[in-house]
C-alpha cells in the first residue's frame, strides 16, 4: 500500500507568491470599472445639460444614454484581439501602460467635454484603452505559475473589479455637479470657493461633471506610476530585457529608504553596503528566479492545444453558449436603463390604466449613486459568503435557474416605482431597494453559474479555450447591444406614454426566454482529459477569451 500523499500547508492569501506584482496588477484592473460605471448615476443629467434646442426630450436622452454606454463595450470588444496580438509582440507591460494612459486621457477629456459628439468620442477611446483585460488575466497566470495558488490569484482581479464598480458609482453620484450637490464645499460660500465667485467655483460651474472624472484620472495615474516603476514584464522571452522603469523604481526606493534611515538613526549609513543589500533584495523579490524560468521552459504547452472543431461544437456546448449570451443581453440593459429611469422626472399626466403610465422618479444623482453603490457592496458580500454554499447545496444548474427566475419579477415590477409619490420617500426607498435586491442577487448568482456551466459543457479541457472564446465574444456583443436596445426602446416608450414598454417588451421577455432556455441545459461534469492524438491540433494562444470578472469568482468557488 503506497504511503499517503502529503498535501502540504493550506493555501492562504499571505502564502501567495509575488504579492507586490499581483497588487500592482490588481490596481491596474481598476481602470475599467472606474471608467465605465462612474457616469451611470449622473448620465441622464449629463446628456440633458449637453442637449440644445429642439433635441431636448426625455426620449432622446434615453437613446443617447444607451448609445453612450454601448460605445464603451463595443470598442472594448473590437480591440480585444488587437491588444492580445500587440501584447504577444511587444510584451504585457507596455500593453497595460498604454491602456492606462488612454484611460486617463479619456476620463479627463470626457469630464471637460461640452458636446454630445465629444463625449461619444471619449467613450470610444475609453473602451479602446480597456480592451486589454485579457492581457491582465494572462499576466496573472504568468506571475503565479503554481496551480495551487491560481484559484486565489485569479480571485483578485474580479474582487478589485467589483470594488471598483462600487467606488465608481459612489464617486459619480456624490461628486457630479458639486456646486449643487456639495454647496458647503464648492458653492457660493463654499470652503474651496477661493475666488468668492457668487455662483460657486468657476470651473465647476462651466464643467459640472468634471470632478468625478478628475478623481478617476488621479487614481489611474497612481496605478500608472506603480505599473511603470514597479510592474515586471512576464512574457516569456522578454523577462530579462532591460526595463528602465524598474531600474528607476529601484533607485527611488533606495533613495527613499536612505532618507528614512538617516532621519531615524543617529549615524550615517554606508551607501555602498546599502546599495549592495538593496540590489540583493530586488533580486530576491523578482518573480524571475531560476526555478520558475526552468518550469516555464519545460512544462507542456497545454494552453496551445485544442481539439478539432467537429469534436468541440456539440449540442450541449451550443445550448450553453446561447444561454451564456442571453444573460448579459438583459443585465447590461438594466444597468443602463435603471439609473436613467430613476433620474427621469415624474410625469404630470394621469394614470389611465395598469400599463399606460409614464415618467420616472426624478431622483438626484447622489441618491442614485448611493443606492447603486450600496447594492454593489451587497453583491460582493453575497458573492463571497452565500453563493458558494448555495452552489454546493443546489448544484450549479439549479442555482442558475433560481437566479434566472428572479430577473422577471424585478423587471415586471420596476416600472411601477414611478407611481409611488415622491412625498412617500421611505416607501419609495424600500421599493427601490427591493427591486435592486432581486436584480443584484439574481446576477450575482447567475453570472458565476453561467461560466461554470459553460466550462462543464466543454467535451475536453483541450476545448476550453475555444468554448470560452466564442462564449465570451457573444457575451461582449450582448453587453454592447443591450444598453443600445434598452435606451432606444425606453425612449420610444416615453414617446408613447408607456414607460413600462422597455421593461415588459424587452427585459422581461429576454429574461423569461433565458429561464426557459435553461431547461435545455445539462449539469455536466468538469471536463477531463480525453480525446486522441489525432483529435489534437496546434493553435495559437487565445488571449481574446475574456470572461466577466464576476464569473471568475464563481468559478474559483467550485
Amino acid at each position: 500500500m503506497p504511503p499517503p500523499i502529503s498535501k502540504g500547508p493550506p493555501v492562504t492569501w499571505m502564502s501567495l507568491p509575488n504579492k507586490p506584482q499581483l497588487f500592482i496588477l490588481a490596481l491596474c484592473r481598476l481602470s475599467e470599472p472606474l471608467s465605465n460605471t462612474c457616469l451611470l448615476p449622473y448620465l441622464y443629467y449629463l446628456i440633458r445639460s449637453l442637449q440644445t434646442g429642439d433635441t431636448t426630450s426625455q426620449a432622446s436622452i434615453s437613446r443617447q444614454a444607451g448609445l453612450l454606454v454601448s460605445l464603451f463595450a463595443l470598442s472594448q470588444f473590437a480591440t480585444s484581439v488587437p491588444w492580445a496580438s500587440f501584447a504577444n509582440h511587444y510584451g504585457r507591460k507596455p500593453t497595460i501602460i498604454i491602456g492606462l494612459v488612454l484611460s486617463i486621457v479619456s476620463n479627463i477629456g470626457f469630464g471637460f467635454s461640452t458636446t454630445i459628439p465629444a463625449v461619444m468620442c471619449w467613450r470610444v477611446l475609453a473602451g479602446i484603452g480597456n480592451g486589454n483585460i485579457g492581457v491582465m488575466r494572462t499576466m496573472t497566470a504568468e506571475i503565479v505559475v503554481e496551480r495551487k495558488y491560481q484559484s486565489r490569484a485569479f480571485l483578485l482581479l474580479p474582487l478589485v473589479f467589483n470594488s471598483g464598480v462600487v467606488i465608481g458609482l459612489a464617486l459619480g453620484g456624490c461628486l457630479a455637479d458639486p456646486i449643487v450637490n456639495l454647496p458647503s464645499l464648492f458653492g457660493p460660500s463654499g470652503v474651496f470657493n477661493f475666488a468668492n465667485d457668487p455662483q460657486g467655483v468657476a470651473w465647476m460651474k462651466a464643467f459640472p461633471f468634471a470632478l468625478p472624472t478628475i478623481c478617476n484620472g488621479t487614481a489611474l495615474m497612481c496605478s500608472l506610476f506603480l505599473a511603470v516603476f514597479g510592474l515586471k514584464e512576464t512574457m516569456p522571452g522578454l523577462e530579462d530585457k532591460k526595463d528602465y522603469g524598474i531600474i528607476a523604481g529601484a533607485a527611488m526606493r533606495r533613495w527613499t529608504r536612505r532618507g528614512l534611515r538617516r532621519q531615524s538613526a543617529g549615524y550615517t549609513v554606508v551607501d555602498e553596503d546599502e546599495s549592495d543589500s538593496d540590489s540583493d533584495l530586488m533580486d530576491m523579490q523578482s518573480p524571475k528566479t531560476e526555478a520558475p524560468m526552468e518550469i516555464r521552459s519545460v512544462s507542456p504547452p497545454r494552453p496551445k492545444l485544442s481539439i478539432t472543431s467537429r469534436a468541440i461544437w456539440t449540442r450541449e456546448v451550443a445550448f450553453t453558449i446561447v444561454s451564456f449570451g442571453l444573460l448579459p443581453l438583459h443585465n447590461s440593459a438594466f444597468m443602463q436603463v435603471f439609473p436613467v429611469f430613476l433620474s427621469t422626472p415624474p410625469s404630470e399626466l394621469p394614470v389611465t390604466s395598469a400599463i399606460k403610465f409614464n415618467g420616472g422618479l426624478g431622483l438626484p444623482s447622489p441618491t442614485i449613486g448611493l443606492f447603486l453603490s450600496a447594492f454593489g457592496i451587497f453583491g460582493i458580500l453575497i458573492q463571497l459568503c452565500i453563493y458558494p454554499s448555495l452552489q454546493a447545496w443546489l448544484g450549479t444548474l439549479r442555482s442558475y435557474r433560481v437566479a434566472l427566475a428572479m430577473f422577471p419579477f424585478a423587471y415586471l415590477l420596476a416600472p411601477y416605482l414611478c407611481l409611488i409619490p415622491s412625498s412617500h420617500y421611505i416607501l419609495q426607498s424600500i421599493c427601490i431597494a427591493f427591486i435592486l435586491f432581486l436584480q443584484v442577487t439574481a446576477r450575482t448568482f447567475g453570472i458565476p453559474s453561467s461560466v461554470i456551466l459553460l466550462t462543464n459543457s466543454a467535451p475536453s479541457p483541450l476545448a476550453l479555450g475555444a468554448v470560452h472564446g466564442v462564449g465570451n465574444m457573444l457575451s461582449s456583443l450582448s453587453r454592447a447591444l443591450g444598453p443600445a436596445l434598452g435606451g432606444v426602446i425606453f425612449g420610444w416608450g416615453m414617446d408613447k406614454g408607456v414607460v413600462g414598454i422597455v421593461w415588459w417588451s424587452y427585459l422581461l421577455i429576454v429574461s423569461v426566454g433565458g429561464l426557459t432556455w435553461s431547461w435545455m441545459l445539462k449539469e455536466g461534469e468538469r471536463p477531463r482529459e480525453k480525446g486522441t492524438k489525432e483529435e489534437c491540433i496546434e493553435l495559437a494562444p487565445k488571449d481574446m477569451s475574456e470572461k466577466d470578472d464576476e464569473s471568475v469568482v464563481g468559478r474559483s468557488n467550485r
